[in-house]
C-alpha cells in the first residue's frame, strides 16, 4: 500500500493527475494499491474518507486575526489655536 499523503503531493504536482477526471484518477489510485480512504475520497467527491484515514484531525483556523490594530491608525493632532484678528498682542507704535 502506498502513502496517502505522497500520493496526494504526487497528485498535486503532477498537472495531467490534477486535472485528470474522476474515473482516471480513481483507476490510478488502484493500480498504486492507494488506501481505501483516498480512493473512495476521490471516486465520491468526499474528503471525510480522509477524516477516518488520518485520525479525525480537523484543521482549525488561527486565533490571530490578519487585520491591522490601532497602532496603525493616525493620531488626532490637536488643532493649533490662533489668535483672531485684533486679539493678538497689542502692537506697539511708538
Amino acid at each position: 500500500m502506498t502513502d496517502t499523503i505522497d500520493l496526494l503531493e504526487a497528485i498535486g504536482q503532477d498537472a495531467s493527475l490534477r486535472h485528470a477526471s474522476t474515473e482516471e484518477l480513481t483507476h490510478m489510485l488502484k493500480q498504486a494499491q492507494a488506501s481505501e480512504a483516498l480512493t473512495a475520497a476521490v471516486a465520491f467527491g468526499d474528503s471525510t474518507w480522509l477524516f477516518e484515514e488520518f485520525g479525525r484531525m480537523q484543521n482549525e483556523p488561527p486565533q490571530s486575526s490578519q487585520t491591522p490594530g490601532h497602532e496603525d491608525e493616525p493620531e488626532e493632532e490637536e488643532p493649533l489655536e490662533v489668535p483672531a484678528p485684533g486679539k493678538g498682542k497689542p502692537s506697539s507704535k511708538s
